[in-house]
């Protein structure tokens, strides 16, 4: 489960994104999802709009979905923790619209689908 109002996992796990595939899974499913090249969503510098939102969504299903910490993702994405957080928290706003948030549900289901039942 999910605390919405600080976007925060409910259960903290050990960290998993340093096993070899995983940002990678997530990051295949986002840039198939956007219509991005997969390449530049692991980018750190400033890009187009697209790329952002994507990268922004991706590093949210890494801390939400598969229960990372904030600094664990900011690793894996070459990003400080607080860019993360501020990644969150701007998904998290974007999910009242019911249209938005179908899309980040489906794209929560196939990651966990993806990873198995120990990432549930």
């Amino acid at each position: 489960m999910i605390d919405p109002v600080h976007c925060e996992p409910t259960s903290r796990a050990p960290s998993r994104l340093s096993k070899a595939g995983i940002v990678e899974q997530v990051v295949e499913l986002v840039a198939g999802h956007a219509n991005v090249d997969a390449s530049s969503i692991l980018q750190a510098r400033r890009s187009r709009l697209a790329t952002a939102r994507a990268r922004q969504l991706a590093m949210y299903l890494a801390h939400v979905a598969l229960g990372e910490s904030l600094t664990a993702v900011g690793r894996a994405f070459g990003q400080d923790r607080t860019t993360v957080s501020y990644a969150c928290g701007l998904i998290e706003d974007m999910r009242d619209d019911h249209a938005f948030d179908a899309e980040v549900s489906d794209l929560e289901g196939r990651l966990q689908a993806l990873m198995g039942e120990s990432y549930a």
